[in-house]
């Protein structure tokens, strides 16, 4: 039975829960199908009605639409989506609406019981088995009175056109569906909780598993990301809560004076307890367990509470569970990329663009990639991961970093996978999340749902969270101990393999011994992954303390008690720097010779003059810190042993006061030397010793030094691994220039074309030889086009991440950025203090001359350079950033993750940065240009420390 008669002159039929079932499957579309479903079952569903697809059909009859609408997808629509979205939606908005149509949307209404109701698309494909069309129609809540109702219909039956419904079409190979969407009328409930049941896990496709999330309010917080919900793991069979999380809701939704929704601040009593009781829990898991044997086959509920009762908004078949083993479900409307079949994956650059910026080579990569694979499979083992765990683990180890053209990704999940190999996840992946400086963490719910390996159940696998946590507690009270073997073994294998002419040797004995090398060295490192998860342990405890007992602590406040002390190795560089600058200008004939030299021909120059002094100071830094230089892991790029020239550049540029031991003020004002550095700390100290005594401080204390000498040790640890590629570095460049002696490629450098695996198969066997130089040829090709694109910081991608659109959704783009104008920046404190002058943006540590120091990334190669910075600002990075350590270590103003900064503020531009806000303000335009000088030469900067 349908809610209208049907003839000429009356109003089109409604369909509604009393509807034939025929009629529904025919003309309600994939929502109207399933609430109809609900319905008859017996669920307890809001009333609801359908305006047919038949409906649609003749108003786009009755306007003159559907010619129009079939011609524009006749023909290339999927090249031309965006364009063909627009237009049809202008004249969906701009037809008349007959009144028999209008009688229907009345109709519609009034079937609910008019008051505030959901409009929603429901396209004839969507929620099928095999494509669930979620996120790719428009739905709208809150929606009152008629005018409003017509208007979202309209707008519904447009979005079934939009740009991203016809690629999402196009993608699949389905036709363009010139029928359009049915659209569903629903009352609103006034929930007071609600959120999303899968009767599956996602991440898994375990069955055994019901994951639940929850938030206060109207669903849509949730969905749209917008709030971080609960997340609860229900045992499919008994229901009983397998693990918990409680998120942070600190906002909730619900309706407002106009469509859409309203945002209210949630209470903090309400925020830090589990939003569902206990009757809750056990009501949605007979609720999935009900919905799950109705369809046969695994479900996907929207509900939501109101007054007691428990409502089923909707339920739609899980679609993606078995082609995604290893990742969850994107939350609907969540933006990124059209939902489609396929594993989804987060790619994003935060820390790893530290390691390697830029567009790298492909022997980088492949390098790269294969040494995390080792070190973290050995790091599993370590932690005494065995058998069929270890076996999983190694499915997701070699796929930590993603490769997209040219730039190097952390592929998101699987660290989180790895931090959970460890115990305290909860507490060590937010610390991950600030380590790495990702602008956006996961929600709860995702992060519950991923393992390293399938979590075992009952006795067994509580023995197992045991013995691994009793390996990790051995590990993190013993990790001093370790690293200081680990020291001591790193450089006496190191010393052989740093003391050998790899050019004299036979190509495949220098290939046998980079095998070696990755045996002795690289692979050992496994063990030393246990310091990581101890920093992400004691800097994640200190901080949660410090929240707890110095709540009115500023932001910087815990990174400069973490901070592991002036003496901290990776400064050495700094300090001898300084050194040699000192030694520089105290000769006037040396100064004046560098200044008219070019910098590849100063080494000579010096030799040549007879400056042995100087030269023999040249000589030693190189000696002892050649390797440390901007890009030094990025194997194509020369250290300071193969071309010295950098060297000379920070020399020259190096400010008069840089010289250790100096303290700060106006005029030069670095404010570089010990006594900066020592203000902060002798701030942090002060403030600790103003607000925490007795017992508290005793315990807070020896947390901080564990975190203290944690983050020391690391740094210890980071110059092996620089000697480490170093070594690497000089192997390959003799295997290449071995392999184009043979005539296997035509340029020694052409080796940074190749991968790896390639390499290794030129020695072994393993490849196709004839095609080296045209593969080599043609990945240059495709680099130097990658050069050129801009790429984005984040982006997510479904199934093959190089194809379905995934890419062209990414924000890859050609061209500058546009400016905003914005006349203050904001990021994360690292290290206190207050800095202006001008500003120097750069992607080189070279040039600084004493100016406030802008970069989007920056690698341990460029602590060398900030000697010459009155204050730094980075981009991308971490207060846990290496050159962030260092940088709090020198008292150096700091700020990171400040987004757009590198785009929104140009070279010479005068600005005030405060370390300990946050903040960078910009106090005037920069400069014009000199001719020939696109960027202009900054002044001598101020800093001073901060009261």
């Amino acid at each position: 039975m349908s809610l209208g008669a049907g003839f000429d002159d009356e109003p089109l039929p409604v369909l509604s829960s009393s509807s034939d079932e025929a009629e529904v499957v025919r003309r309600a579309g994939g929502k109207g199908r399933n609430l109809h479903a609900l319905t008859t079952a017996g669920f307890q569903v809001p009333g609801w009605s359908v305006l047919g697809l038949d409906v649609f059909a003749e108003f786009a009859r009755g306007s003159g639409l559907s010619e129009r609408i079939e011609k524009l997808l006749s023909e290339g629509w999927d090249l031309r989506a965006g364009e063909i979205a627009g237009e049809i939606a202008a004249l969906v908005e701009a037809a008349p609406l007959d009144d028999r149509i209008a009688a229907a949307v009345d109709a519609a209404y009034r079937h609910v019981g008019r008051g505030l109701v959901a409009v929603r698309s429901s396209g004839d494909e969507e929620d099928g088995t095999e494509h669930s069309f979620a996120g790719q129609f428009d739905s709208f809540l809150n929606v009152t009175g008629i005018d409003q109702v017509t208007e979202h219909v309209r707008k519904c039956w447009a979005s079934g056109f939009s740009e991203r419904s016809l690629r999402y079409r196009a993608q699949r190979g389905l036709p363009p569906g010139a029928g359009g969407v049915a659209v569903v009328v629903q009352r609103m409930v006034p929930a007071e909780r609600s959120g999303v049941l899968f009767t599956v896990d996602p991440t898994t496709g375990s069955t055994e598993r019901f994951v639940l999330s929850s938030v206060y309010g109207l669903g849509e917080g949730l969905v749209s990301g917008a709030v971080d919900a609960d997340t609860v793991v229900l045992d499919a069979g008994d229901g009983e809560p397998l693990s918990t999380v409680i998120g942070d809701k600190q906002e909730s939704f619900g309706a407002g004076a106009g469509p859409g929704c309203a945002v209210r601040p949630v209470a903090d009593e309400n925020r830090k307890v589990l939003s569902l009781s206990s009757e809750d829990l056990a009501r949605l898991h007979m609720l999935g367990v009900r919905a799950a044997d109705h369809y046969g086959a695994p479900q996907d509920i929207e509900w939501a509470i109101a007054d007691g009762t428990l409502w089923v908004l909707q339920s739609r078949p899980v679609t993606t569970t078995l082609t995604a083993p290893d990742a969850p479900s994107a939350p609907q409307g969540s933006g990124s990329v059209p939902e489609s079949e396929g594993q989804l994956r987060i790619w994003d650059n935060s820390n790893i663009i530290e390691s390697f910026s830029g567009v790298v080579s492909p022997l980088t990569y492949s390098f790269a990639a294969d040494t995390y694979a080792k070190v973290y499979e050995s790091y599993a083992r370590t932690l005494g991961v065995r058998s069929e765990q270890l076996r999983e683990v190694r499915e997701w180890t070699p796929n930590m970093l993603g490769y997209f053209h040219g730039r190097v990704y952390y592929n998101l999940f699987h660290w989180y996978r790895m931090v959970r190999l460890a115990p305290f996840y909860a507490l060590n992946r937010r610390v991950l999340e600030k380590s790495l400086g990702v602008a956006e963490g996961i929600s709860d719910e995702t992060a519950e749902r991923l393992h390293p390996f399938t979590p075992r159940k009952g006795l067994r696998g509580r023995w197992s969270r045991l013995f691994r946590a009793a390996v990790f507690g051995w590990r993190f009270l013993t990790i001093r101990k370790s690293v200081e073997t680990f020291h001591r073994d790193f450089y006496r294998a190191y010393e052989i393999f740093n003391n050998i002419d790899y050019d004299a040797l036979p190509g495949e004995e220098t290939y046998r011994r980079l095998r070696r090398l990755q045996r002795e060295l690289i692979e050992k490192w496994g063990p030393m992954q246990a310091l990581d998860a101890t920093i992400l342990l004691s800097v994640g405890m200190l901080a949660l303390l410090t929240r707890r007992w110095l709540p009115d602590a500023p932001e910087w406040f815990t990174w400069a008690a973490a901070g592991p002390g002036r003496d901290v190795e990776s400064a050495e560089p700094v300090w001898a720097l300084a050194e040699l600058a000192a030694l520089v200008r105290a000769d006037d004939e040396v100064r004046e010779l560098l200044e008219r030299t070019p910098d590849a021909d100063a080494h000579r120059a010096l030799r040549d003059g007879g400056h042995t002094e100087v030269l023999a100071a040249v000589d030693a830094y190189v000696a002892d810190y050649g390797y440390r230089s901007p890009d030094e892991l990025k194997l194509e790029v020369p250290d300071l042993y193969e071309d010295p020239a950098g060297l000379f550049a920070l020399l020259r540029d190096a400010p008069p006061d840089t010289d250790t031991g100096t303290g700060t003020g106006s005029g030069s004002g670095t404010g570089t030397g010990s006594d900066g550095a020592g203000d902060r700390r002798n701030e942090a100290e002060a403030y600790l010793d103003r607000h925490l005594r007795g017992p508290r401080r005793w315990v807070y204390e020896r947390v901080r030094r564990k975190a203290r000498n944690a983050l020391a040790d690391r740094e210890r640890l980071r110059f092996c691994r620089t000697r480490a590629f170093g070594a690497a570095k000089r192997m390959l460049r003799a295997t290449g220039r071995d392999l184009a002696r043979i005539g296997a490629i035509d340029a020694w450098d052409d080796v940074f074309m190749l991968r790896l695996e390639e390499v290794r198969g030129t020695y072994e066997g393993m490849v196709v030889h004839a095609e080296l130089k045209n593969l080599v040829a043609l990945r240059r090709k495709q680099l130097a086009a990658d050069a050129e694109l801009f790429a984005p910081s984040r982006f997510t991608t479904r199934g093959a991440p190089y194809w379905s659109g995934n890419l062209e959704h990414a924000g890859w783009s050609r061209g500058p950025a546009v400016r905003s104008g914005a006349g203050e920046l904001r990021g994360t404190p690292c290290c206190p203090g207050v800095a202006e002058g001008p500003a120097v943006v750069t992607d080189t540590p070279r040039d600084i001359g004493g100016g406030i120091l802008l970069t989007y990334r920056t690698d341990p190669g460029w602590v060398s350079a900030l000697s010459s910075a009155a204050a730094l600002v980075i981009e991308r990075g971490s207060p846990l950033t290496h050159v962030a350590v260092v940088a709090r270590e020198l008292g150096i103003p700091t700020v990171v993750q400040v987004r757009d900064v590198t785009t929104e503020i140009r070279t010479g531009t005068p600005l005030r940065v405060d370390g300990a806000a946050g903040t960078v303000t910009v106090l005037g335009d920069p400069p014009p240009p000199h001719d020939g000088d696109l960027t202009g030469t900054p002044d001598t900067a101020r800093t001073e420390t901060h009261p």
